[in-house]
């Protein structure tokens, strides 16, 4: 039985940020791997978010390059390769060349489970790696299952295998409700999603154990383990949660996720960043854009340079374009009117929650 390895990315973000520490606080046991896959194009609070979890920890985070024998920052090196063709949401190169592949190369073909930071109140999966030794677990999530996981295991034709595992591992007074659930076939009336919910509320723990059964009989990585950690865990951690972990933790939210007051034609608004990751990722919304002209001048004038010979961040208009001063009122402008009506419908104390929609967007590799 080969030895599996228990790995987790460092983004820079709020949420991978948040995972080390729980991951470390509440399963001490588990002899994880961090790393950081680095882009050479991240902001200074990355770095000091990686730093922070270092000395929490007292692991050192390994970094890893795309482009380890380089003169140049990674990024640059592929976008020479690409003959100056700028990434963007229809062609991202960048999370290929510069995330997966390198984390990929990284663990080899060593038996891998990668630990995701995707939270309960998040409607995504995140990257799910091709390679059939790498396993991805999301601790947040009371479904701590990947979506491929839990398709085979509750697909119609499995149902006896599923029901001859619950025997072994759920209490006899939830048992009969368990059968009913598990007998009823997946239809057009019935979808995957409401059967495995139902499982879960009624036992999550006894849920995680079949599932663990049913995995000793597939290829994935933790069939070669002969127990593991997080078969008790029922937490649904959300956005809260998220910020919580990292104060009480004295780590520290990224300093970019903090709210920064701005003022427009007599009227205040406020802005942020949504996610971590490069300075001048496309997936940023153009109040972001607006917010790194102004917070980080020296950051914007470097993505300027990128742009030229028709490439652009942005599909509809460069960065040039936007920092002129009645496009950038405009703008702040629209946040403004937007903040307000998402306001409306939404209480919270953080700008994050505003950027919700933006935060979903991209590649969970780049930015959990």
């Amino acid at each position: 039985m080969k030895k599996v390895r228990h790995v987790m990315g460092i983004s820079g973000g709020k949420d991978s940020g948040a995972l080390a520490i729980y991951l470390f606080d509440k399963y001490p046991r588990l002899d994880i791997e961090y790393y950081f896959t680095d882009t050479g194009k991240e902001l200074q609070e990355t770095y000091d978010l990686i730093r922070g979890i270092e000395v929490y920890t007292g692991k050192i985070v390994a970094r890893i390059e795309a482009a380890p024998n380089s003169h140049e920052d990674p990024f640059d090196h592929f976008l020479n390769l690409f003959g100056g063709f700028l990434p963007g949401s229809n062609a991202r190169w960048c999370t290929k060349k510069l995330k997966l592949e390198p984390f990929e190369k990284w663990v080899g073909e060593d038996p891998v489970i990668s630990y995701v930071g995707i939270r309960g109140d998040e409607n995504r999966e995140g990257y799910i790696s091709t390679k059939s030794n790498i396993q991805s677990i999301f601790p947040f999530r009371k479904n701590i299952w990947s979506e491929d996981v839990t398709r085979k295991l509750l697909k119609n034709t499995n149902i006896p295998n599923v029901l001859n595992s619950y025997v072994k591992f759920a209490s006899i007074d939830k048992l009969s409700r368990i059968k009913d659930v598990v007998n009823e076939h997946i239809s057009e009336n019935h979808n995957l999603a409401e059967k495995l919910n139902t499982l879960l509320d009624i036992d999550t723990e006894a849920f995680n154990q079949v599932v663990f059964d049913f995995l000793k009989t597939t290829d994935y990585p933790l069939s070669n383990a002969t127990d593991f950690e997080l078969l008790d865990n029922e937490d649904n951690l959300v956005r809260d949660d998220i910020f919580k972990i990292l104060r009480e933790s004295g780590v520290g939210v990224p300093g970019y996720y903090e709210k920064v007051e701005y003022e427009v034609n007599g009227e205040k608004g406020e802005y942020a960043r949504s996610r971590s990751g490069c300075f001048f990722c496309f997936f940023q919304q153009k109040i972001e854009w607006i917010w790194l002209y102004e917070q980080h001048p020296e950051k914007f004038a470097l993505a300027i340079e990128y742009e030229k010979d028709g490439y652009t961040w942005m599909q509809d208009e460069s960065l040039q374009d936007i920092i002129k001063p009645a496009r950038m009122t405009q703008i702040k402008e629209d946040n403004i009117k937007r903040t307000q009506r998402v306001a409306q419908n939404k209480k919270s104390p953080y700008l994050i929650d505003l950027l919700e929609d933006a935060e979903e967007e991209g590649c969970a590799s780049c930015f959990i």
